[in-house]
């Protein structure tokens, strides 16, 4: 925020005659003498509108009426402010202190008509006129006496020159009129003093009415600053709030979940005990026994993953999720996840699982384990979603220089279109049956976002309901790491 300075020293006592060798005395003589067309101008304008205002204030048309005049003499107050320190070499505080962040028209209005400056520059606007005036006539007065004087000898020396000859009168005149002269020269640094003298006292009042003291301006830096510190505190209250309340919705949602393997597991356990008390009676077939055991090392198995996906977002929440990131050959992590659930989507859900990555590929920017994780998350989540017969691919593209996009697709169930912007999110299903049949937690894809923005790519989604979805990975591509 500008500050206000001291007012230039237009007049000094030993400066009697080098007031006429600097340059601002004469900027000061030009604003002075433009004051006065100025000031005419602020008045018929002013006057016009306020008149009109106030005439129609009863009517809704009054009220637009002056609300704009307060915008026209506020800027008009703008262009004064820099006009004087432009011509007067002033320093003028601002008008008013920057508008709050966010603040509405409204609350911008109140703080205008609660501004000392917008009252006072008005106050400057109308003195603009009867100033203008008097110094006009002033000046203009006094440099015509001492045009006047200064050309004095100029008739008599013209006569001398075409006559040949002067009375004795005019010889008298003559004689005398190096003397006014000298006293026009010196009306002529009288007056320059004089304008510098009316330059400096105006400056003084333009100082008051165009711009903010110096302690308005501190208080106003003040309330900035408090005005920023409680929004800081505001946000960090909010993010606070939010913070516990995902922690609240993680710790219901997280139970809600582990409750159904557990369920399934305990049932499964009673059962084979119940069979197994009674000695008498006969243990249950080989199949049946492996049906149940099969059964609670799955769910074993779902409880393993979501404990490791709960472990994977509390790090992400507490910032403690390290990555080693390099250059990593995407073709052998597409590889290795092929290889790991090809068979798995071939024996469990008859899905065909394919892949392309084009042979030389750059090297992405990423962690090979977690970039593992992430599209092993990808794969299973599209091998759920996808019907019996169904094709499941993964693709890797250049897109630009500088990015690598690594596609899963599929041709299963698609997601809602309405829902595609809420499939990142925590616990986030859109279809919680379907899901809860297959094993899913709705965390997978809100674990892929947090690994990919931590890797420093993007992860997004697209999909066609019915038709299939197709989710893309871009990361940076190593080389562009050097540019």
């Amino acid at each position: 925020m500008e500050s206000i300075a001291r007012p230039a020293i237009y007049w000094r006592p030993s400066d009697v005659i080098g007031v006429a060798r600097r340059g601002q005395s004469y900027l000061n003589l030009c604003y002075l003498l433009a004051a006065f067309p100025l000031g005419v101008a602020y008045f018929i304008v002013l006057v016009t509108g306020l008149s009109a205002g106030v005439g129609l204030a009863i009517t809704l048309i009054g009220i637009p009426i002056l609300a704009a005049m307060v915008v026209v003499w506020m800027g008009l107050g703008g262009f004064e402010r820099q006009l004087t320190m432009w011509w007067l070499g002033a320093q003028i505080g601002p008008m008013a202190p920057p508008a709050a962040p966010g603040a509405t028209l409204w609350r911008r209005a109140m703080s205008w008509l609660s501004n000392r400056v917008t009252w006072t520059s008005l106050l400057y606007l109308f003195a603009k006129f009867p100033f203008g005036l008097f110094t006009f006539v002033l000046i203009t007065t006094l440099i015509a006496l001492s045009a006047g004087l200064i050309a004095a000898p100029v008739p008599f020396v013209i006569q001398l020159v075409s006559d040949g000859s002067l009375s004795s009168g005019q010889m008298t005149l003559l004689a005398v009129s190096p003397l006014l002269t000298l006293a026009g020269l010196v009306l002529g640094l009288a007056t320059l003093h004089i304008c510098n003298g009316l330059a400096w006292a105006w400056t003084r009042f333009a100082q008051y009415a165009l711009g903010m003291s110096d302690e308005a301006i501190r208080l106003a830096e003040a309330q900035r600053e408090t005005q920023r510190a409680r929004q800081v505190a505001t946000r960090a209250q909010a993010r606070a709030e939010r913070a516990e309340q995902s922690r609240r919705e993680l710790i219901v949602n997280a139970s809600h979940e582990l409750r159904t393997p557990i369920a399934s597991i305990r049932g499964h356990v009673e059962s084979l005990l119940m069979a197994t008390e009674d000695a008498a009676a006969d243990a249950p077939p080989p199949a049946e026994l492996h049906g149940y055991l099969a059964i609670v090392a799955r769910e074993s198995e779902r409880l393993s993953a979501l404990v490791d996906d709960l472990l994977a977002l509390a790090r992400a929440d507490a910032g403690e999720l390290k990555l080693d990131v390099r250059a990593v050959e995407v073709d052998g992590v597409v590889r290795e996840v092929y290889e790991a659930l090809a068979p798995l989507a071939r024996r469990e859900r008859q899905v065909l699982l394919v892949r392309e990555v084009p042979d030389g590929l750059p090297a992405a920017l990423a962690d090979r384990q977690r970039l593992t994780q992430v599209l092993l998350n990808l794969v299973r989540n599209a091998i759920t979603y996808t019907p019996e017969g169904g094709i499941v691919s993964i693709t890797a593209s250049l897109p630009d220089p500088a990015h690598l996009d690594i596609t899963v697709s599929d041709t299963g169930i698609g997601i809602p279109k309405e829902e595609l912007d809420h499939v990142f999110e925590r616990f986030y299903r859109t279809d919680a049956s379907r899901a809860r049949a297959s094993g899913g937690f709705g965390l997978g894809l809100s674990i892929v976002r947090d690994l990919v923005r931590a890797m420093g790519g993007m992860v997004t989604a697209e999909s066609v309901e019915g038709e299939g979805s197709r989710f893309h990975v871009v990361l940076r591509v190593a080389t562009s790491e050097k540019d």
